[in-house]
């Protein structure tokens, strides 16, 4: 490893000062974090702010800001996507950690990181994605967008590691358990962190997470536990929000004791968050505080998630990602280089490794769940409409030759696949 400047040195023991003098016993300290890989460049950053940066600049963060949240197929412009989400569970997260003396580094990374691994349409995608297409096609596991997320950043984003030629954003245990472990849906009066966790008791979580879905896993750190909790700060109050935006519902309908706007919502259980966890192992909410939430989710759940209004368009969701499914399995399993499947996936991740390595030793079933789970919904939509809705030509053939001087019969192996039949 290249050796540190002196000026460099002096202001990691800047930071780790910091960590020392003010954080909490119980904050995750920067000299703990643990890389699965050695890195070749050191660096002024503490470990974790260093991973809440790789991941702002991967590919799949860039793809949050057009996944939706809860009201997907709209095309109203208030509306709530992953991108603002995720950033509230930010800044929310960060607030908390502050007051509690946690680390905000570490808050902000998982926080940024939590929803990386979401399928287009929202949850109602992410379990037809489970229902209708992984256990149709019998992939080896259940879909699951913690498990994916941690997939995304751990194995099909960033640089080659030298260690084992396998991509990875080489980030640390800590975040990626917190990411693993955010499960928001599943309220909890109080958690504990279980601590001192191994690469390999992590791995067993994964696959204990992937044959089945709903089991409960907590984090390892108080951080983690923090951005689990604020996962439901952010959207409880948000969703109804924006129900009241579309006209779903009336500013009146909704129980109050929290809040009477998501605002107040947020303020009350943020507050309630740092008043009940000062100086202690465990992210709690008060008793009170905590059946008002619930009373609160289950509003949501009975008048906005299961909400048949906002359902109508289930069914068609439902049959194209398994016809796309099918479609860009048989891409891959023939090794149809022109697919879209091919130029917009596994040759980027692929794309400086002679080996192929994604290619050949990846399962088709999971490369094609890594490439639908990545996309917008707007992406999904498009590629549909492209592969199974035909397209007008934009010219006709005397136009194309005048301007490209090539002849009608090289256009037409130029359009063709290896097939000889069109995409």
């Amino acid at each position: 490893m290249k050796e540190l400047s002196v000026i460099e040195k002096q202001i990691i023991e800047q930071f780790e000062k910091k960590e020392r003098d003010y954080y909490s016993v119980y904050a995750a300290k920067s000299k703990d974090g643990q890389r699965r890989y050695s890195e070749k460049y050191p660096s002024i950053r503490p470990c974790f702010s260093r991973d809440a940066d790789r991941i702002l600049h991967s590919f799949a963060f860039t793809r949050y800001i057009d996944k939706t949240q809860v009201f997907y197929l709209s095309d109203n412009d208030f509306i709530t996507h992953r991108i603002i989400h995720v950033q509230l569970v930010s800044k929310i997260g960060r607030l908390i950690a502050r007051a509690l003396k946690l680390n905000e580094d570490l808050v902000e990374a998982i926080a940024l990181g939590h929803d990386i691994g979401h399928a287009p349409f929202g949850h109602e995608g992410e379990a037809n994605l489970s229902k209708e297409v992984t256990e149709k096609f019998t992939a080896p596991f259940y879909f699951h967008h913690s498990v994916q997320g941690v997939r995304c950043l751990d194995e099909l984003e960033g640089n080659n590691i030298e260690e084992n030629n396998k991509k990875s954003l080489n980030l640390t245990l800590q975040v990626l358990d917190g990411i693993l472990c955010h499960d928001g849906e599943n309220l909890l009066c109080s958690m504990k962190p279980k601590r001192n966790k191994t690469w390999d008791e992590f791995s067993k979580e994964i696959d204990n997470k992937k044959n089945n879905i709903s089991q409960n896993l907590s984090p390892m750190t108080l951080e983690g536990c923090i951005v689990r909790f604020v996962d439901v700060v952010a959207y409880v109050g948000r969703d109804i929000e924006d129900a009241i935006m579309i006209g779903l519902l009336n500013r009146d309908e909704f129980p109050k004791e929290l809040g009477a706007n998501n605002s107040e919502i947020i303020n009350t259980l943020a507050m309630d968050i740092i008043e009940n966890s000062r100086d202690k192992d465990e992210i709690s909410y008060s008793t009170t505080c905590f059946e008002n939430l619930k009373k609160l989710q289950e509003f949501n759940y009975d008048r906005i998630y299961k909400n048949p209004m906002i359902k109508t368009q289930k069914e068609k969701i439902i049959s194209m990602l398994s016809t796309l499914y099918g479609r860009l399995l048989d891409h891959v399993k023939s090794r149809n280089s022109t697919s879209p499947i091919f130029l917009d996936h596994i040759n980027i991740i692929d794309r400086h490794d002679q080996s192929k390595s994604y290619l050949n030793d990846t399962p088709p079933e999971i490369i094609v769940i890594d490439y639908i789970s990545g996309m917008t919904d707007d992406y999904f939509m498009g590629l549909f409409n492209d592969l199974f809705f035909p397209k007008k030509l934009p010219f006709n053939f005397r136009q194309i030759e005048r301007l490209t001087g090539l002849t009608k019969d090289q256009v037409s192996k130029m359009i063709k696949n290896e097939e000889g039949s069109f995409i």
